[in-house]
């Protein structure tokens, strides 16, 4: 078992010193390699931020109840009921007295509603689903709809949609661009073991002439690749933090303009391991297909 640890030891540190020994093309393979696994990255980053501010977004959570304009006292604290006992989540009613007060204050609307016999406008509630998945709302609509007194039933449930098919559309967009990218990391690794294999010919075959398994020589190669890929992973993840940095103030400024307040979100700690060992896996392919093809020559 000691001897066992000591190999991969023994090959780690060879991994080591090869990249060490040659920094200029270390760091060019580490920057292809991080540009490969920045814009996977920055799309799923990209998209959390969305969904977050989906999720944020006024308005998308609500449906606007209007009742008919006959309903009483008494029917306004049977639609509470209903409401209360559909786990409806949060609610605020809005009397036609208000509503008109509101219209009123309009402008250019102060005029239209003094000249008008009665309060033309219904009572109505405001509801704040918590489940605001696009089904449950469409769900809840149509049962708040066949409810007595209730003259109209608003949901937004469109623009719900929409955004949710959108953010779909994005992530099967990532997963093709990171199946494109993670094809170019493996070419990448394979072309750079590649050469390293051929620049050590004479000693594989030394090697082999002594008794050295094939497991011998091709664990440092592998240990090479994975090490090149998850130290690409990690700049990746630096490079998409840099950029998130970068755009934060900006980004905050504009939604403060609109009336809003949203903070872009950086990839956590998490997410910078995950580039780490998808990069590390991918560059161990590389190496694994590379040394595979090459050591046949040896043969």
């Amino acid at each position: 078992m000691k001897a066992w640890f000591a190999q991969h030891q023994a090959a780690l540190a060879a991994a080591f010193h090869r990249l060490w020994s040659t920094p200029l093309n270390t760091l060019l393979s580490l920057l292809v390699i991080g540009i490969a696994l920045t814009l996977p990255g920055a799309g799923y980053v990209l998209l959390d931020n969305l969904r977050d501010l989906g999720r944020n977004a006024s308005g998308v959570q609500q449906i606007s109840l209007f009742m008919n304009l006959d309903a009483g006292k008494k029917d306004v604290g049977d639609i509470e009921s209903r409401l209360r006992a559909a786990g409806a989540g949060k609610w605020k009613f809005v009397p036609k007295e208000e509503a008109l007060k509101r219209m009123q204050k309009s402008e250019g609307m102060a005029e239209i509603v003094a000249s008008l016999p009665r309060n033309p406008l219904p009572d109505a509630f405001i509801v704040e689903p918590a489940n605001t998945e696009p089904e449950a709302l469409e769900v809840m609509r149509k049962e708040i709809a066949g409810w007595p007194k209730v003259a109209h039933v608003q949901l937004d449930s469109a623009w719900v949609k929409r955004f949710d098919a959108f953010l779909k559309l994005g992530k099967l967009a990532l997963w093709m661009l990171g199946g494109i990218f993670a094809a170019g990391l493996v070419a990448v690794t394979f072309n750079t073991i590649r050469l390293q294999v051929l620049a050590q010919a004479a000693e594989i075959e030394v090697a082999r002439m002594i008794g050295a398994t094939d497991g011998f020589i091709r664990r440092p190669f592998y240990y090479f690749g994975a090490l090149q890929g998850g130290l690409g992973g990690l700049l990746a993840a630096a490079l998409v933090a840099g950029a998130v940095g970068l755009l934060g103030g900006p980004v905050g400024d504009l939604a403060t303009l609109y009336g809003g307040s949203f903070a872009l979100n950086g990839p956590s700690l998490l997410d910078a391991l995950v580039l780490a060992s998808a990069g590390a896996v991918l560059g161990w392919l590389g190496a694994q297909l590379s040394v595979s093809l090459s050591l046949r020559k040896f043969d």
